[in-house]
């Protein structure tokens, strides 16, 4: 069974953002198919904070 996903959805979800290729939190998820809460803890025991973007809503 292949469960991978076409690079097409991949590369849809990617944005640019302040210059920077970015991938949403809840699109990660998606891709995963897990909450994105369980993917911030995740996230949060593996990543320094510093290492991760928070953008703001304008953005």
């Amino acid at each position: 069974m292949d469960l991978s996903v076409p690079m097409e959805v991949i590369k849809g979800k990617i944005y640019l953002i302040r210059g920077q290729k970015v991938l949403l939190e809840s699109d990660l998820a998606d891709l995963y198919e897990i909450e994105t809460k369980n993917l911030n803890k995740t996230v949060k025991r593996i990543i320094a904070d510093s290492r991760r973007v928070h953008v703001s809503t304008d953005e």
